[in-house]
């Protein structure tokens, strides 16, 4: 079974499982596709997590394939420039591009078939072309107009001076050629070799600092996922610097109260998901950061004794106003996630991202991709946890998903949509274990979003609790009834999210899979 985002994607994925290939060589082949048909969401220039679930294993690997800013930056080039913040787009938020190291790390354990077959597929569809979906030629277009700028960027990703329309077939022959490159020389080729001086020369003629010795010295890393139970249901996550543990801070807190007779879509639910979000999101905004350059306690944000006590802050009846409030940079909806799952139990739960959608806009020269801008999300007050620092790796939103249910069901999910993810996250577990919901009705259940709540230490707070945007799908006597608790209602068209899972039954061995109507995607098994 193989869930993503894109119908090639997908099949891409089965084509592997069809010719003798495992779960770990699916969900790789479906990530290179998904470079290419939606590159508004993901691609080589950018990051990727990964948890893996052996089938005889009672706890996931998991892979941290995020790469660590220029050597070369600091933030003395800030205070030069009198920037009190990172750029979103241009050279500056441009950090080392980790996928293609997290795609031979997963292989080189896992995978059973040659790895230039699993480039097979991507080639062929970068070569021929493939036509471009809805929602994926809508975020194209949003993209290119900001994006246009850059050197490259235009002629590899707007034929004829456009992007492409919905429908209109879309061929990415430089794509193909450096996906060639790395299936016929490896990773060497992208970090040490001349996909990689292509990329650090691009950067030196643009004004950027990534360079070879940031390239040459990328190592993903192989971390052990936290986990903690929902009544009596584990949820599995990667420590920081993602954001994974927020999903479990949240479930932490809502498990403190007894949901199911409150209703899915009443107002009194949605009240503690979204308290319970603010207090989460109060820590994710303190503590979250790159382990390697500060003590996170990640243990003690975890554990059910810190919940209890953060959980004496919510009041059933009142939304509270008083708290810092996020980034609004968190909540850029561009990521891909997807899940594969294969018939000897081996289950993945791979997200992988640009961050902003198509990236920084830097388009290094007849590769065919664009790096990514996940630097954005570095903070420039020195005394801060994710402050920026050379080497460091940012803090990051994109976070893969496993849970195992006591009736024993193993389930790799995620939710792609920056701030939304855990959000989203504890949402979709909340309606399987309070509501019932099947694992396609979990993903399309209408969803809430909540920003601004919190923001790194030192800013100034938020008096009125943030913004609170409700799916279509809740009615207006419910955004009334919200409302008269405190929480002021605001818009987030197009950010509540995209849902992919596969989940496996260890009693049977029987795979279903999910995907989100939001996005342009499918779920499909052998």
């Amino acid at each position: 079974m193989v869930a993503t985002s894109q119908v090639f994607a997908t099949q891409a994925g089965l084509d592997m499982l069809r010719s003798g290939g495992n779960a770990v060589d699916a969900a790789i082949a479906a990530n290179a596709v998904l470079g290419l048909t939606e590159p508004t969401g993901c691609g080589i220039g950018g990051d990727l997590f990964a948890m893996v679930w052996e089938p005889d294993k009672d706890a996931p690997a998991g892979l941290n394939a995020s790469g660590r800013a220029p050597r070369s930056l600091n933030l003395d080039v800030f205070r030069k420039l009198s920037l009190n913040s990172i750029p979103s787009l241009g050279p500056l938020p441009v950090s080392t591009p980790g996928a293609v190291d997290g795609w031979f790390e997963l292989h080189g354990r896992y995978g059973v078939k040659d790895f230039g077959d699993l480039l097979a597929p991507a080639i062929e569809l970068a070569r021929e072309g493939f036509p471009v979906g809805q929602l994926t030629a809508a975020a194209w277009a949003s993209n290119a107009r900001s994006l246009r700028q850059f050197p490259g960027f235009a002629d590899c990703f707007m034929p004829g001076g456009e992007a492409p329309a919905k429908g209109q077939v879309f061929a990415n022959p430089r794509l193909a050629k450096t996906y060639e490159t790395i299936a016929a020389n490896g990773k060497e080729a992208f970090y040490r070799g001349e996909i990689g001086w292509k990329i650090a020369a691009y950067m030196r003629e643009n004004g950027g600092y990534l360079d070879e010795s940031d390239l040459a010295s990328h190592r993903s890393e192989w971390v052990r996922p936290v986990s903690s139970s929902y009544r009596g249901n584990d949820v599995h996550a990667l420590p920081p610097n993602t954001q994974g543990i927020a999903t479990l801070q949240i479930l932490n807190l809502l498990e403190q109260h007894d949901i199911q007779p409150l209703g899915f879509g009443s107002a009194k639910y949605l009240h503690l998901l979204i308290e319970a979000k603010k207090l989460a999101f109060e820590d994710r905004a303190r503590y979250y950061a790159d382990p390697a350059f500060v003590a996170t306690p990640t243990e003690e944000l975890i554990s059910k004794e810190y919940a209890l006590e953060r959980g004496k802050l919510i009041d059933p009846a009142r939304a509270a106003t008083k708290v810092l409030h996020g980034d609004p940079r968190l909540d850029s909806p561009q990521t891909a996630y997807l899940a594969a799952g294969d018939s000897n139990g081996l289950l993945v739960s791979l997200i992988q991202s640009n961050y902003r959608g198509m990236g920084s806009g830097m388009t290094p020269g007849e590769l065919g991709f664009v790096l990514h801008n996940r630097g954005e999300l570095f903070n420039l007050n020195p005394s801060h946890p994710n402050a920026l620092a050379p080497g460091k790796r940012p803090f990051h939103t994109i976070i893969p998903g496993l849970a195992r249910f006591a009736g024993g069901e193993r389930l790799a999910f995620g939710v792609m949509g920056g701030a939304m993810q855990p959000q989203a996250q504890a949402q979709v577990i909340a309606n399987i274990v309070d509501f019932g919901m099947d694992l396609q009705a979990a993903g399309d259940a209408p969803r809430v979003f909540h920003s601004g709540s919190s923001q790194p230490a030192g800013e100034a707070a938020q008096e009125d609790g943030g913004r609170l945007a409700l799916e279509p799908g809740f009615g207006p006597e419910l955004r009334k009834e919200l409302t008269g608790m405190g929480h002021v209602m605001g818009d987030a068209r197009g950010v509540f999210g995209g849902y992919q899972a596969v989940m496996r039954n260890e009693h049977t061995g029987v795979l279903t899979g999910a995907s989100d109507p939001r996005k342009d995607g499918q779920a499909a098994g052998l």
